[in-house]
């Protein structure tokens, strides 16, 4: 297993790798893990470095401590000292497609978030970008956007009604009610909700299922489903055939075949 070493004041978000699977820990624990300028840098970066390392081939994101991520820090934003009260921290960020919730929503990787404790603000549009989202029993999902006059500034009015219906979408941000785990996922916001103390163990769990399928087939999919959503059924179905017919010429595909031949588990190397 291998870690990034920055140092600690520098170290806002954590990356470690280790049976193809990439950690990336928000770490402003001391906040709750409000974001800064600094740490969606940081954060941005560890998103590319997983997607390009053929290595990686499943991605769990947390936070440090108490909290997944509270959202944009108040305490700093009320100082002028960061986003939200320094026009500077804005100024470096002129458009959307370096923000990591963009470059989140363009990855091949499949990723997990195990949200523990709040997830609030950013940090709940963050979460609605991963593709699989585990929570805690203390996991609580707090989208009082209403409450301080803005809006899911970073995917949230993109994500939610295609997650959960335009009538409980709607519910959901124009009433601002906190939902705690067991409502979450009822609603169909989260996958599932286990002890607190399993919740990276069994995320973990589900990228070491993800990371032991074929890596070219699960990013295939991924980027169809992706593309899926603004494409007519007719023109999805003919890159679907397109793509299968690139899958069925990989070794993956002759290797999966032989290990069904053979009645043993394939080993695939994502070529």
């Amino acid at each position: 297993m291998s870690e990034e070493t920055v140092s600690a004041d520098e170290q806002q978000v954590l990356y470690e790798v280790g049976d193809g699977i990439a950690t990336i820990t928000l770490n402003r624990p001391h906040r709750r893990n409000a974001i800064t300028a600094k740490m969606l840098q940081q954060l941005g970066d560890a998103f590319l470095r997983a997607d390009n390392d053929v290595d990686v081939r499943c991605i769990v994101l947390t936070g440090a401590g108490q909290g997944f991520c509270s959202g944009l820090d108040m305490k700093e934003a009320a100082a002028g000292s960061d986003i939200g009260g320094n026009p500077d921290a804005g100024a470096a960020l002129p458009h959307t497609r370096t923000l990591p919730t963009n470059i989140l929503f363009n990855l091949d990787t499949p990723v997990i978030a195990a949200i523990n404790g709040a997830a609030a603000g950013y940090g709940l549009d963050l979460a609605l970008g991963c593709d699989m989202r585990v929570g805690g029993e203390s996991t609580r999902l707090l989208p009082g956007f209403a409450k301080r006059g803005i809006v899911p500034e970073s995917g949230g009015t993109w994500y939610l009604p295609r997650l959960i219906g335009w009538a409980k979408a709607t519910e959901v941000s124009f009433r601002g009610n906190d939902l705690d785990a067991n409502e979450s996922r009822d609603i169909g916001l989260l996958n599932d909700v286990v002890a607190d103390e399993d919740l990276v163990a069994v995320a973990k769990d589900w990228a070491g299922e993800i990371a032991g399928n074929a890596p070219l087939a699960i990013s295939s999919m991924k980027r169809l489903f992706r593309h899926g959503l603004t494409q007519d059924f007719e023109s999805h179905t003919h890159h679907v055939l397109l793509q299968t017919m690139a899958l069925f010429r990989t070794k993956d595909f002759k290797e999966s075949v032989t290990a069904f031949m053979e009645r043993r588990d394939p080993r695939f190397e994502g070529r």
